[in-house]
C-alpha cells in the first residue's frame, strides 16, 4: 500500500469514505457545474478571519480534483503565515516568492506530493512586500504558464479582512471560494469580505460553511457548500 509522508492526515486521502471526504467531493462537483459556461482553471480560497478552515479546505479541495483525474497544482500564497509546506512535509526554502522575483523558474519550484496528480508550490521565503508581489505582472505570468500545464490551479490566500492579498489574488483568478466558520464568524465580517471581493471584481463561486449544525442533536458537520455563482 502507498505510504504517505504527510505530517497531518487529509480526510480526502486517509478516510475517503467519511462524510467530510464526501463533502469535499460535493464541493468539487458543485464547482464543476458552476463552470459549465465559464473557463474555470484558477481558484482562490480565502476566509474573513484566521482559523476558519481555509487552508484545510484548499488542500482537501485540491486533493478531490486530483483524485478525479485532474492535473492539479496547489499554491501557498499566504506569505503572512504559510503552512501548506508543513502539511506535506516539504522544504520551503524556495517557492512562490522566488518565482515572482524571477530567481527561479516555475518548473524549478514545483514539488511533487504523495498524492497522485497533485503538485505543490510552497510560499518560499517571506517577502517584505507580499501584496505588491502578488499584484505584479510576474504573478500573472506565472498563472498563465500554470494554466497551460495544469487543468486546475488552487491558491490558498491569507484571510481577506486582515490584508489585501486575498483580494489581489482573487481578482486574477477565475473564481474564489469563501470559507466561513459557523461557530466563529460574525455576519458583519462575512458581508464585509464579500463586498471587498466584489469590489475587486472577483467572481465568488460559493461559500464553504464549517462547523454547521447538522441535526437536532447539534452534531457538527465540517463542511457545507452554498453556490453563489
Amino acid at each position: 500500500m502507498r505510504q504517505l509522508t504527510l505530517k497531518y492526515p487529509l480526510a480526502m486521502d486517509m478516510n475517503p469514505t467519511s462524510f467530510i471526504a464526501e463533502s469535499y467531493r460535493s464541493l468539487r462537483t458543485n464547482i464543476e457545474f458552476s463552470s459549465f459556461d465559464h473557463d474555470l482553471k484558477t481558484i482562490a480560497v480565502t476566509s474573513a478571519s484566521p482559523l476558519e478552515g481555509k487552508t484545510t479546505t484548499a488542500v482537501n479541495m485540491a486533493t478531490a480534483f486530483a483524485q478525479a483525474g485532474e492535473n492539479v497544482v496547489l499554491i501557498d500564497a499566504n506569505f503572512r503565515k504559510p503552512t501548506i509546506h508543513s502539511i506535506f512535509n516539504k522544504d520551503n526554502r524556495g517557492g512562490l516568492s522566488n518565482i515572482i522575483a524571477k530567481q527561479y523558474s516555475v518548473h524549478e519550484m514545483v514539488q511533487e506530493t504523495p498524492i497522485d496528480n497533485l503538485s505543490l508550490i510552497t510560499s518560499g521565503p517571506v517577502p517584505p512586500n507580499p501584496s505588491e508581489m502578488l499584484s505584479s505582472r510576474y504573478f500573472t505570468e506565472m498563472l498563465d504558464e500554470l494554466k497551460v500545464n495544469y487543468s486546475i490551479v488552487v491558491i490558498d490566500t491569507p484571510p481577506a479582512l486582515i490584508v489585501t492579498d486575498a483580494q489581489v489574488v482573487a481578482a486574477q483568478c477565475d473564481g474564489v471560494i469563501l470559507v466561513v466558520n459557523a461557530g466563529k464568524a460574525k455576519r458583519e465580517a462575512v458581508v464585509k469580505v464579500k463586498e471587498h471581493l466584489e469590489h475587486a471584481r472577483a467572481r465568488l463561486l460559493g461559500v464553504v460553511l464549517n462547523n454547521a449544525k447538522r441535526n437536532k442533536r447539534n452534531k457538527q458537520e465540517n463542511f457545507y457548500y452554498e453556490n453563489r455563482a
